[in-house]
């Protein structure tokens, strides 16, 4: 009866309810059978149930109670299209019965409660477990190991790391270090077992660590001032300066991220476990022979591998430079920068000056290729001849005119003119053509002196024939001191009017009575070739002194120096 029973349902119990009375027997063994089948079903439980229908995306599953249950074909693996009518399927028991009389099951949650039990297990036994990730969360990554589980920042490398995106997709081994039931979370690290694995590699790298060993690595991390090498669970570096024999401006010029290089351990600090490596030394010190290669005053070739504002470095050969200072670039004296004559990787052809073989230092020329201009400087520009050039440039003190490529003069500011003049703008320009007499020659130092007004007649050889003591003429003044003012007249000549020779009256100062741009009319009382003076008198020019009253107005004024000396 009990067999007939169970394979009965709820309608077939409403059927026996339309028997007859005597049947009442087998409707209460009915009511028995099905009030016991519910106690068995109790909510929130997996149960076993059989597959009946798949329809319109709907799994129809019979658990065995008076009604079946609906599960979306979506939550079986695969989407269910391995599924089949018959096949025996484990499902999650939500409701016993809706609104509509229905068993409300889930494939879904059966599925993470199965598999929470078996990370339950892998958690407890510390078992390693592998997960995909799928998404970036925040503070770290969201990585699917059957559940959807949070693996933080810190936990995913060994240091941390800024590009979290790109590692979606990607699988990794880890560990379970956090569950929580109530919350469904999970928290992972793979941190742990890169620990591990790098505790066990320090092992075995400790024992290779002596220095003068050759040792593999794989590089990790670029700076400016080197690489830190991955060796196996013990980082190295690998400086700049141990990279190469030649020049490296930057480790990237030579590295990338993960690659596999071979270097020479230089030193190990056991307690610290710090390594200094070095690639260099692998090969020979091209500097052991330098001296035979590159001797003093030979001819060589080189490549321009830099250019600084004191000169260019030129590649001899690899791991060999040797530097051009901008002095010895040209005969030339003006090359403003090393960049106006090479660019990088120019080959360039130069003289090997000076060798200092423990500093690693090589002194070049490139202008000792070409002859040099200096040597026969005297009998091309012989003292007293004349010659023209162009104006390169001008300062306060002078004017520097380019006579030829690498050969400037300097008319000082002083040999411009037999007039004064305050600065070398007043007569010359840049680029102006002049002419000038060659004063002197300093052929070591490189230097000629020129003059332009040697060019012409000195106007004081004649001064005193020009303007005698008595002579009357009208000027400007120029400049007005304590002690008097100067007056420019004739052809640029200037002469002083004593502060006692500005008027007949008694003056306290020479502003008292001339400013500067003042037309004066004056007589020259005094005439001094030899130093190239003249004395001027307004006072004489006013009270038309005859010469002899103005010398003795002069010697007045001199025995008035005397005793003021005195």
């Amino acid at each position: 009866m009990k067999k007939q029973l169970a394979e009965m349902d709820m309608d077939d119990l409403e059927e026996l309810e339309e028997l007859s009375p005597e049947d009442q027997q087998a409707r209460d063994e009915m009511e028995a059978y099905f009030s016991q089948s519910l106690e068995q079903f109790k909510e929130g439980q997996i149960i076993n149930g059989k597959v009946i229908k798949i329809s319109k995306g709907l799994v129809t599953v019979d658990v065995g109670f008076k009604s079946e249950g609906l599960v979306h074909q979506s939550e079986f693996s695969e989407g269910g299209k391995h599924l089949a009518v018959g096949d025996e399927v484990e499902v999650y028991l939500e409701r016993v019965e809706d609104n509509d009389g229905n068993v409300v099951l889930s494939k879904e949650k059966a599925n993470k409660i199965k598999v929470w039990d078996e990370l339950v297990k892998t958690y407890e036994d510390d078992q390693t477990i592998e997960g995909v990730v799928v998404a970036k969360a925040k503070g770290g990554l969201t990585v699917d190991i059957g559940l959807k589980a949070f693996l933080p920042g810190s936990q995913i490398d060994l240091r941390p790391m800024r590009n979290l995106e790109r590692l979606i997709g990607e699988r990794f081994k880890m560990k379970i270090i956090k569950m929580n039931k109530k919350r469904g979370n999970i928290v992972l690290s793979r941190r742990i077992l890169l620990e591990e694995q790098r505790k066990q590699l320090r092992e075995g790298t400790l024992e290779q660590m002596q220095e003068g060993n050759l040792i593999e690595g794989i590089v990790k991390n670029i700076t400016e001032y080197g690489v830190f090498i991955d060796l196996g669970g013990i980082d190295g570096l690998l400086h700049i300066t141990d990279m190469s024999w030649g020049r490296v401006n930057h480790p990237s010029e030579m590295f990338s991220i993960g690659d596999k290089v071979k270097v020479m351990v230089l030193k190990f600090d056991k307690e610290k476990e710090r390594v200094s490596l070095g690639l260099k030394q692998i090969s020979p010190d091209p500097w052991v022979d330098v001296e035979s290669k590159f001797p003093v005053n030979s001819r060589i070739k080189g490549r321009v591998v830099s250019i600084t504002d004191y000169g260019v470095f030129i590649e001899l050969e690899k791991g060999i430079e040797g530097l051009v200072h901008i002095s010895e670039m040209s005969w030339s004296r003006h090359v403003k920068h090393p960049s106006k004559m090479v660019s990088i990787n120019d080959e360039v052809e130069a003289v090997v000056l000076t060798l200092d073989k423990d500093r690693k230092r090589i002194s070049l020329g490139m202008k000792q290729i070409e002859p040099n201009p200096w040597d026969n400087i005297e009998d091309k520009y012989p003292i007293g001849s004349e010659v023209e050039g162009t104006v390169r440039n001008l300062t306060d003190f002078g004017a520097f005119v380019e006579l030829e490529d690498g050969v400037d003069g300097l008319i000082h500011v002083s040999d411009l003119s037999w007039k004064k003049i305050k600065h070398t703008s007043e007569i010359l320009k840049k680029k102006d053509r002049v002419k000038a007499v060659v004063l002197t020659i300093d052929k070591d130092n490189c230097r000629i002196s020129l003059g332009v007004k040697q060019l012409l007649a000195d106007p004081w050889e004649d001064i005193a024939g020009n303007y005698p003591v008595g002579t009357d003429v009208q000027g400007t003044i120029i400049k007005v001191t304590g002690f008097g003012a100067f007056a420019e007249f004739g052809d640029g000549l200037e002469g002083l009017i004593h502060v006692s020779q500005l008027s007949s009256k008694k003056v306290s100062h020479p502003d008292e009575v001339v400013k500067v741009g003042d037309s004066i009319q004056a007589k020259v009382i005094k005439v001094d070739t030899e130093n190239k003076k003249i004395a001027l008198s307004i006072k004489a020019f006013d009270e038309n002194l005859d010469l002899q009253a103005i010398e003795a107005e002069q010697a007045e004024i001199e025995s008035f120096k005397e005793e003021k000396e005195d």
